[in-house]
Parts: C-alpha cells; structure tokens; sequence
C-alpha cells in the first residue's frame, strides 16, 4: 500500500501543472465540489503543505546553507528583490487595477514554493541549493513579505502588513519549525523515510485544493478581468526565469545552479499569496484571482521550462555522441 502511495506521490510531482490546472476546471464548473476550501481551511492546507517541506529538511540541509553562503545571499536577494520590483514595474506600467495590482504585487512579496524543488530536480538542476534557499526564503518572509507588500502597494491598497505577519508565521514558520523538529527526531528511522516520500504527492494535492478553492468562489472575476491579468502574469513570470538566470550567469554559478535560480526567482509560493490575498484582500476580489491564476500557471510553465533544459541537454549529448 505504501509503496503504491508513493509511486502515485511520484506521478503527481511530474504532472503538477496539469493536476492543477483540472481541478481549476473542474472547480470552474463544479463549484460546490471545493467551496469547502477558503478560510481558515485554506491556511490549515497551506500549513500543511509547509509542514511537508519542513519534513524533507536535514541537519545537513542547514550545514549547507552555512557552506555556501555566498550563493545563498545571491539567491535571497534576487528572490526578494528581482520579482517584487517586476510585479510593481508592471502594475505601473499598465496601470493595474488595484485588485489586480495588489495580487501580483503579493505573488511577487512571496518567498519561492516546495514546487520550485521539483522542478530543478526534474530539471537536473542544483536540488541542495534549491532546497537552502527556499528553506531561506520561507524563514525570512514573515518579516520580508508584508514590509515588501507595504512598500510597494503604495498609499491606494490598503495593506494590513501586521495581520500578514501574523498569518504568514502560523501557516509558513510555525509549521516548517514543525516538521523540521519531525526530521530531527525521528529522521534515522525507516518507517518516517518511507512516510516522507508520500509527502510529495501530498503537498500537490494541497496546492490543487487552494487553486479549486479559489477559482470556485472567485472563478466569476476571472473573465471579468480581461486579457490585462493574463498579461502581466506572463510578463512577471517569464522575465523572472530570464533575470534569475542571466544573475546566475553574471555570478558565473553552474549550469545546474544556473537552472535552479532561475526556477527558484520565476516560481513564487502563489498558493501562499491566494491564501494571504483571501484574508487580507477581502475588499479587492481580484486580488485573489490574481493569484490563483498565477499559481497554475507557475506550476505550467516551471514544467515546460524543466522540460525544455532536459530537451538542450538531450540534444547536446546528441551532438557529442554523433562526432
């Protein structure tokens, strides 16, 4: 039973994107199937799905963020620094309905997601190194994401930043403490690594009932929207890939490093934001919106792109065996 569990927790971490992106219709459709999910189970999934993360970290995981510490600031810093300031160029720039603006502004406030390690494992990117700044990033944005959420929403959104210091350390800190204290106690035995190894497929589960959670109570707001939403989602995302690799390339990281912050500074924690935009956004609908859909796309594109660098390494083995 177990181990047809995890084969099915391995299945689900390949095909995130298109779990996602079915539940998101399926939602659309068939509202009353996950209108369970808002509130406080909302922040019971996420915490949960933080919880799972919390439970893969080692003692050597925390060795390595001591050991490479110059990388880690890099990444850090491009993390908080690279998106939030994309997410605020663009609102700007198509002066963005405030709803809109406030929940691409958030996406890009939030630190990266246990998605962002699947996809530089899929994409035979640096895990360890994905796994350290992440586990960064979520430590820090208790603080870093509402002061960030503050200062770039401007004086037209109002931005309750001590609520979402409050949320963000009961659903993100609390619980990754959590299942890292699991690890520690518990790591060396078997019966806890075989668990561990469902926790996966688990967490996509969880990310997929926030996005139907979220598309079925605001799933009406996503047309009245406009293209505009799509727009800038793409625009956000796709310059994210491109400015996290071109920094690993100007810092001269390794192809697999090089792979990973592009990953970890495209893909965001958006299932954090939808549930952070649903409690403290509640005047602004689309802010929400906002941030479901760009938890499904994230999902979809960080896959194409692990995708596309296995396709390059393919076709450059290729070119060497055929010389």
């Amino acid at each position: 039973m177990l181990t047809a569990l995890q084969r099915l927790s391995i299945l689900l971490s390949r095909h995130t994107s298109a779990l996602v992106i079915a539940v998101a219709v399926l939602a659309f459709f068939e509202r009353d199937a996950f209108l369970w999910v808002r509130g406080d189970t909302q922040s019971l999934i996420l915490g949960f799905i933080m919880l799972t993360m919390g439970m893969t970290l080692r003692a050597d995981d925390f060795r390595l963020l001591a050991a490479r510490p110059f990388d880690i600031l890099i990444g850090a810093v491009a993390q908080y620094s690279v998106m939030p300031l994309l997410a605020w160029g663009l609102t700007a720039l198509f002066e963005l309905p405030p709803g809109i603006a406030a929940g691409l502004i958030l996406v890009g406030c939030c630190p990266g997601g246990v998605s962002s390690n699947i996809m530089s494992f899929l994409c035979k990117g640096d895990v360890a190194y994905s796994v350290g700044m992440t586990t960064v990033s979520t430590l820090l944005a208790p603080m870093v994401t509402p002061l960030l959420v503050l200062w770039l929403s401007g004086a037209g959104i109002e931005t309750d930043a001590w609520g979402m210091f409050r949320s963000i350390l009961l659903v993100t800190l609390l619980p990754v403490t959590t299942g890292t204290l699991c690890n520690v106690i518990w790591g060396q035995r078997r019966a806890y690594a075989e668990l561990c190894r469902v926790m996966p497929g688990l967490s996509v589960l969880g990310l997929a009932c926030i996005v139907g959670g979220v598309v079925a109570a605001k799933g009406g707001c996503f047309f009245t929207s406009g293209a505009l939403i799509f727009l800038v989602i793409f625009l956000h995302n796709g310059l994210g890939y491109a400015l996290g690799f071109a920094i690993a390339c100007a810092a001269r990281m390794s192809r697999p490093k090089r792979r990973t912050l592009a990953i970890e500074v495209g893909m965001q924690n958006a299932g954090m934001a939808t549930v952070l935009a649903g409690r403290h956004f509640a005047a602004l609908p689309e802010a929400a919106v906002a941030a479901a859909i760009c938890c499904a796309w994230h999902s979809i594109t960080g896959t194409l792109l692990a995708g596309l660098f296995n396709r390059l390494d393919a076709r450059s083995c290729a070119q060497k065996s055929g010389r």
